[in-house]
Order: C-alpha cells, then structure tokens, then sequence
C-alpha cells in the first residue's frame, strides 16, 4: 500500500476519533450536571482507577498499557475542565517534580496555582482558591518530607489520592563546563539524594540550599559560575545547558506525592489508609497501639514519628496501612486504636497508584 494510501486511511480515523471524543465530552457534560444535583466532587480517584483498568483491559493493538494510559489521562484532563474549571495547586515555580507529579495525575487542561512553600498549598486548598494541592510526602533514598508530615497534624484537608514519579536529576548551567562552577543550588533533600556524585565530582563547589528545584534553576540561569540540581524540564524552561545527568546515587529514584483536597475517595478494593495519632506517655504504650492491626490481620507499610512541638519528647505517630476506613477489619482496627490513642485523625483513604 503507497503512503498517500495509509495516510488517507489515518486521517479518516483521526475523523472518526475527534467524532467520538466529542460524543464522549458530551456524555461528561452530562455527568457534571448529574453530579451537581447530587453535590458529588468533580475529581472522583476511584473512577479514575476504574477507567484507566478498563483502557489498558480494551487494548489489544501494538500501544503499550503505560501508553495508553498516558492518552486517557489527558482525556480525562480535558473532561475535568469541561465539567468544572478545576485548580491544582503546587510547589512552584515552574518545572519543579511537584509539578512534574501534577502532570502526572491530573493533565495539561487544568488550572495550575504555583505556590511558594508546602504550607502555602495546603492554605489555598483550605481556603479553596484551589480544589486540590500536590505534595511530597517521601522518596525511596531519603525517606519522609517532615514539612508535609507536620501541616497534617494542624490540617483537616484529606488525602485523596497518591502518586509515584520516577526522579532523574540533571545538573544544569549556562556555562558549558563543571569546572568553573562555584555554587550549585538546589533543595536539601535533592543535595542527600546526590550526595556520593557531588562528592565524586563537585567536592569544591558550595552547595546552596533553596525552596525547590526550579527556584535553584531561576538562580543558576543569571549566574555563569553557578549550577543547579533540577529536572530535565527546567533546562528548557530557564535555558540551562546539561552538564550531568542521571547524578542521583540510587538506581531507582522515586518520589511518592499526595493529592490533598476535601473529599474523601470511595473504596476500589485496593486502597491504602494514612492515619496520625499521639500516645500516652507509658511503658508499652506504642506496642499497644500496634495491636489492633495484628488483631484484624492489616499491614502497616509505613510508620513515622514527628515531634509534637508542644512538650519535650511528645510525638505523633504517622502510620499507612492497606485497606479503606470503611472496610470492617480496617474500621475495627481503627475504633480500637482511637479508644486508647491521645489523639487520633484518618488523613484519608484512597486508591493505590
């Protein structure tokens, strides 16, 4: 078959796609008005879930599942703003990993809000000048953002959704070589995350803590003797040049974030559940919060503990584990624990990335 040929066949398709894609759009107009009615949110996680399970089942061609979940995701995109003009709010400026994140999950045809710190998000979501906020909570080689950790504990925005984004650090310049580089800039726990390589190969540059990654870029972009640790994105953005990539010390760099709002999701049957509690100051106190769990068989896959700032050696305790609240072992477990706890808040159950 000529080329003319296969192209004519394309652009009926590409027809018959943009037909259909209409028709979708219509039926999500429909569902917006639905969902007034019955004041149910615009973003439901659980039917994304959903979606992206039934796309990946219907793919039978030569797209791989990942693929074909990036194209649902912005259609998904574009229905959010047809049904409501919804805000995201993120860790700015432009070409951060939380924004990267935020992408991930949500697509190019939202509204995005730059915000300068972790607690300015939850503030625009509490404030609702943004419908939800994108956050760090932990990284594969650091462990905890402790920043995120704390604004739970005063917050009663809920977690409603969580992503995975696979980090490559780039360190980026005007200049075109590393030798002449005297400060490199960028957040701490980017700088632990590179620690052995900036040893290896920048031990006599200074290195500059700053608010995130792509105000490290803004930084670097007015100073030919200065650097940055970001994402190949800001390199773009603020007309850097690649000195070194893939300077991160583990293999596998992951960042998990959390979506932040005020619904909370409905069980997919695969959830997880983040929960924050005090303790009494006695012998075998913290063992006897774990027990519920072990009682109605749950697994715990992650424990941190914070200070509580209010008195010397006082600490919340932040716990994520498998299953939603509503689920009879989970809610058992957790009227068990909230019995004897000091305090005790469910941050939110939703589905697993």
């Amino acid at each position: 078959m000529k080329m003319t040929e296969i192209r004519k066949k394309i652009d009926g398709l590409d027809k018959k796609i943009v037909e259909l894609l209409n028709n979708r759009a219509v039926l999500i107009q429909d569902i917006a008005e639905a969902k007034k009615k019955t004041k149910k949110g615009i973003y439901v996680p659980e039917r994304e879930i959903e979606v992206y399970k039934k796309v990946v089942k219907y793919n039978k061609g030569a797209m791989l599942p990942e693929q074909v979940k990036n194209i649902y995701r912005e259609i998904m995109s574009v229905s959010l703003a047809l049904e409501k003009g919804i805000v995201v709010a993120f860790l700015g400026p432009i070409a951060t990993f939380t924004q990267l994140a935020a992408l991930k999950k949500f697509g190019s045809s939202v509204d995005y809000k730059q915000c300068g710190s972790i607690t300015d998000i939850f503030s625009e979501v509490e404030k609702s000048n943004a419908d939800f906020g994108v956050v760090p909570i932990e990284n594969s080689f650091e462990g905890a953002v402790n920043h995120t950790l704390d604004m739970f504990i005063e917050s009663e925005l809920k977690i409603c959704s969580e992503i995975y984004l696979n980090v490559t650090h780039y360190l980026l310049s005007k200049s075109l070589k590393l030798k002449g580089v005297k400060k490199i800039y960028s957040k701490s726990e980017v700088f632990g995350q590179c620690r052995r390589w900036l040893q290896e190969n920048a031990c006599g540059a200074d290195l500059m803590e700053v608010s995130s990654t792509a105000r490290a870029a803004q930084i670097a972009a007015k100073d030919n003797s200065s650097a940055c640790i970001a994402s190949k994105m800001a390199k773009d953005i603020y007309g850097l040049n690649i000195l070194a990539s893939s300077i991160e010390d583990a293999p596998y760099n992951v960042t998990r974030f959390l979506v932040i709002g005020k619904t909370q999701a409905n069980p997919t049957g695969k959830d997880r559940t983040s929960i924050m509690f005090s303790i009494k100051d006695k012998i075998g106190a913290l063992h006897a919060m774990l027990v519920p769990f072990k009682k109605h068989n749950i697994n715990l896959t992650k424990i941190e503990s914070r200070p509580s700032k209010k008195k010397a050696w006082d600490y919340y305790f932040f716990v994520d584990l498998e299953g939603h609240c509503r689920e009879l072992n989970v809610k058992k477990a957790l009227s068990e624990l909230s019995a004897i706890a000091s305090s005790f808040k469910i941050l939110g159950s939703y589905p697993k990335a």
